[in-house]
């Protein structure tokens, strides 16, 4: 008897080892880069929208396509991508006349569920899905302006959940670190594994921080899209 369990059991791992190797094999290990053009929504504390432009940046990472049916996939990712915004308003306070651009960094990890039905000699991509992002650091830069006159600053970007914790200096926060939202792609993957796409994405949680402790009355939103392009190995 212990040696029919025994064999039972082999059996059964041996199954379960051959049905994931199996799996794996399936899985297709891709690159993909592009450009960026992200925003923000932003509302003050009298709930006022603010003024913010397209700042240009870009995303690097891989991705994993895991098949589930016929022509379905689960995408998930990890990338490296920066975000942010431009204004001509004073969003870090001080003159009416300061331009700034913000540039974010993010890791962030989205999970798409693809869509990949043939066409031509290769397969549309449609795609959707949520990703969660953290902020790891960035930049700014400004310039303020007055007559004939201008003074540029800069400094770096940091991530805190309460304005109490702020750094200070030439140091400024962009939001909270954690953030989470929503995916939208259409493009097309080419015979040789080629492929490019167009990525919308929509930023979904409030991420400015409390102050001193309190809740935030301002709001801020990262939104976005761009254009990648592909390898699947």
């Amino acid at each position: 008897m212990k040696k029919k369990n025994y064999f039972l059991k082999t059996l059964m791992v041996a199954a379960a080892v051959t049905i994931s190797g199996a799996a794996m094999s399936q899985v297709e290990i891709g690159i993909r880069a592009g450009a960026n053009f992200s925003n923000a929504t932003i509302k003050d504390a009298d709930n006022n929208k603010v003024d913010t432009k397209l700042n240009p940046g870009f995303h690097a990472g891989v991705t994993f396509d895991i098949p589930v049916a016929d022509e379905f996939y689960v995408q998930p990712g990890a990338l490296f991508s920066t975000k942010g915004f431009k204004t001509d308003n004073s969003y870090f306070g001080g003159n009416a006349n300061t331009n700034s651009k913000v540039s974010a960094s993010y890791i962030e990890v989205p999970v798409n569920f693809l869509y990949k039905p043939e066409l031509g000699s290769g397969k549309l991509l449609l795609g959707a899905g949520p990703y969660v992002a953290y902020g790891i650091g960035g930049k700014w830069d400004s310039k303020v302006s007055s007559g004939n006159n201008s003074i540029s600053t800069d400094g770096k970007l940091e991530f805190k959940n309460d304005t109490k914790d702020a750094s200070g200096g030439d140091k400024q926060i962009y939001g909270k670190p954690f953030d989470a939202g929503a995916n939208l792609l259409v493009g097309y993957e080419f015979a040789n594994k080629l492929s490019f796409q167009l990525n919308g994405q929509l930023g979904l949680l409030n991420i400015v921080p409390k102050v001193n402790g309190d809740k935030p009355d301002a709001k801020m939103k990262n939104t976005g899209f761009g254009i990648s392009v592909g390898y699947k190995f």
